[in-house]
């Protein structure tokens, strides 16, 4: 545990001393650290609400001003059950009531393990710790939210309320927190998705099924205009596929029925299921029937390998011809809990900007460095400079990982060799890899502290064994290729989701869905507006004309209320000397430019892709 889970887990003890205070009869069941905080689940006639949160944290003080210590004691489990039945777990004194849900969790500590218990002041709490040494050291505290949950999140058991808080070192830490959480309200790509126009999620068309607007469809082409060149540069093969396939190559790859509950239903034909409910055949023998294969049907693709994997072996190949590089912007489909769904970033449809490599296993190492300097290539123009590298590998105990170990041994290390060859920190995290291979992700940090797993690498040598891919060798023999799995943005949904907070709707000019916006102070400039709309259009900047009889004012604030990066202001003085007023992020003030001068410039900072 970190010294910030030490403190936040004491202020949860904290609260559970205030809330006894206040309502003496509250049953307590478990309060932990958490991300960003704490909180303590609680059983209380009284529903508390925000409106408590003042009275609590005045008792919260006083808990920690009396600097009480953190007291631990290892006892004897007959010794606990004896202080649960007398209501004295979880409380400030025996009560009449037991302490339900200590009881309840130290029955479900294993024989032979110790218990302790920790207590300030007059609270006595069954807990395995750590603390800090006083309550005094809990530093800055605050409460944020109340929600209800079930007793260890089952449904059958009693509903809880979990009051949650937050707390630091000192206020300079919390203020600094409270603040970053501002700040990320006005960076929310769902906010500033609704705000530029670049996204619609409708719920006549489903929860998690994006509509890319106008707007953000040039973001996206963008973007996938830039990694097709790379891959062009690259020896890359574009491809399309379709977005279902039969249940039986998801059977082959292994993705039906493992992995059946992160999938879409399958789509059985009409003939088939006619027949079958003609004889009477329930919805859960059908599912049967289907998990079993005896009957067929179509799957809403979760993965693009299947497809490519069979485009790979829709001809023979020879050592020449590798490694082959077949690249698709592919959409796929998994099944999300509603619960689960979050604006782009968390999504039921999703397009990766994704690729296969087949190649010797000589041909590997290289193809894999390959891939994650492309990734670097990526995040380098995006000006994404602070990310670590995840080195995802398999859980020995867990049955999903599939295949021969020596292979994932091989791959394994492949992995960890490519990442250490980076030069950036990596980390090593068993029971993170794909189901066929080991994986390399990429998780950046933006400007909030945050972190995102964006870009992917996945070294596989199990498909190739599931769907028998060859090559003939060297010696005229048939080999088995190595694949690798790769998606530089991922998600294009989730990266450009990311992307959006990362700049706050701030996009650099090449990327941003309008570049110019030209603002006429009068009719008299209209000739001219006309003019440099027509020279800007014709080297494909996107730019419009605002020349309507709006105030100035007003035209100046509706284009910086949308984020155009150049705002160019046409009066009188402007047209007769050929120049522009420009406005833009950069500048703390208005400037005037000649006109072929900012157009030169424009020019190139569009065509460098300059952040």
């Amino acid at each position: 545990m970190t010294d910030l889970e030490r403190i936040r887990h004491s202020a949860a003890h904290v609260l559970a001393t205030a809330l006894l205070k206040i309502w003496p009869e509250a049953q307590l069941a478990a309060g932990p650290p958490v991300e960003n905080g704490f909180y303590y689940d609680i059983d209380l006639p009284h529903r508390i609400s925000p409106a408590d949160f003042e009275k609590i944290e005045a008792e919260m003080k006083v808990v920690t001003k009396a600097n009480q210590p953190f007291v631990r004691s290892a006892i004897s489990r007959d010794e606990a059950i004896k202080l649960g039945e007398s209501g004295r777990l979880a409380a400030l004194s025996d009560r009449a009531t037991p302490s339900k849900f200590k009881l309840d969790i130290l029955n479900r500590i294993p024989e032979g393990e110790e218990i302790s218990l920790y207590t300030n002041g007059d609270f006595v709490d069954l807990c395995a710790g750590p603390h800090v040494m006083r309550t005094g050291n809990v530093g800055a505290f605050k409460l944020t939210h109340v929600s209800s949950t079930y007793y260890l999140g089952d449904e059958k058991n009693p509903q809880l309320q979990r009051i949650y808080g937050t707390a630091f070192k000192n206020k300079t830490e919390m203020e600094a927190h409270f603040n970053m959480l501002e700040e990320a309200k006005k960076r929310d790509h769902r906010k500033l998705g609704k705000d530029l126009r670049l996204f619609h999620i409708d719920d006549e068309v489903g929860q998690g099924l994006i509509l890319w607007t106008p707007n953000g469809a040039i973001i996206r082409q963008e973007l996938q205009n830039f990694i097709s060149r790379e891959l062009t540069r690259q020896g890359y093969s574009q491809v399309f596929t379709p977005h279902i396939g039969k249940l039986g190559l998801y059977r082959t790859s292994g993705h039906f029925p493992y992995y059946k509950e992160s999938q879409y239903p399958p789509i059985v034909e009409r003939e088939t299921l006619d027949l079958l409910a003609s004889e009477g055949c329930a919805c859960g023998e059908l599912s049967n029937k289907l998990d079993a294969g005896e009957i067929n049907g179509y799957l809403l693709k979760p993965m693009n390998c299947p497809h490519h994997i069979k485009i790979f072996a829709s001809q023979k190949h020879s050592y020449r011809d590798l490694p082959i590089r077949l690249a698709e912007f592919g959409t796929v489909y998994r099944w999300e809990q509603s619960g689960e769904l979050g604006g782009m970033t968390r999504v039921r449809s999703f397009t990766q900007d994704d690729a296969h490599l087949f190649c010797t296993e000589e041909q590997l190492p290289a193809e894999v460095l390959g891939c994650l300097n492309l990734v670097k290539t990526v995040f380098n123009l995006l000006g994404m400079k602070d990310y670590r590298v995840r080195v995802g590998l398999r859980d020995p105990d867990n049955a999903k990982y599939t295949g021969d170990p020596a292979n994932w041994d091989k791959a394994e290390q492949a992995c960890r060799d490519a990442a250490a060859s980076m030069g950036v920190p990596f980390s090593e995290e068993p029971g993170e890899a794909a189901f066929y291979g080991p994986k390399i992700d990429f998780v950046v940090k933006d400007v909030l502290g945050r972190e995102w797993q964006l870009g992917t690498v996945q070294v596989d040598y199990n498909l190739p064994i599931r769907f028998d891919l060859s090559y003939t060798g060297s010696d005229g023999k048939e080999h088995r290729p190595v694949m690798v799995h790769r998606a530089p943005f991922g998600s294009m949904e989730r990266f450009i989701g990311c992307l959006i907070e990362h700049f706050a709707g701030h996009f650099p000019t090449w990327l941003a869905p309008e570049q110019v916006r030209l603002l006429t102070v009068t009719e008299a400039q209209n000739d001219y507006a006309q003019r440099l709309l027509k020279e800007l259009k014709e080297k494909d900047v996107r730019v419009t004309l605002d020349d309507s009889r709006e105030k100035l004012g007003a035209k100046i604030r509706l284009a910086e209320i949308a984020q155009v990066p150049y705002i160019l202001t046409l009066g009188e003085r402007e047209s007769i000397s050929e120049q522009v007023s420009v406005r833009s992020r950069k500048l703390t003030a208005p400037m005037a430019q000649p006109w072929s001068e900012f157009f030169h410039q424009l020019i190139g900072e569009i065509t460098n892709r300059s952040l």
